[in-house]
């Protein structure tokens, strides 16, 4: 059985894979995925922002986490919940990003 932080590191992997369909950087290096919890019995929570709350990607961004998630073996239930605090901004991206970006 895999541990709890074993089943993290691939629920991070997945995310990596999960692009912003306005920008060609993952959500992950976006930083708007600000929390993924591993709770018993092999159920994941994340906390998630979007760039902005008229973000054209608000209803397809999290059902693609929460379905990528679930690809994972072992998984139980998936909870992908939306935040607006704090705010995005462009400080929660990570160097990798703004690199992409020309940020840098």
């Amino acid at each position: 059985m895999k541990s709890e932080e074993a089943i993290k590191e691939e629920v991070i992997e997945k995310i990596k894979t999960i692009f912003d369909p306005e920008l060609p950087v993952n959500i992950w290096e976006l930083g708007l995925i600000y929390e993924v919890n591993v709770v018993p019995i092999n159920n994941v929570q994340v906390i998630m922002t979007l760039t902005a709350p008229s973000c054209p990607a608000a209803q397809s961004l999290p059902h693609e986490v929460d379905q990528k998630i679930r690809e994972i073996e072992g998984i139980n239930d998936v909870f992908v919940e939306i935040t607006w605090s704090p705010a995005w901004t462009k400080d929660l991206m990570s160097e990798v990003a703004r690199l992409e970006l020309g940020f840098m």
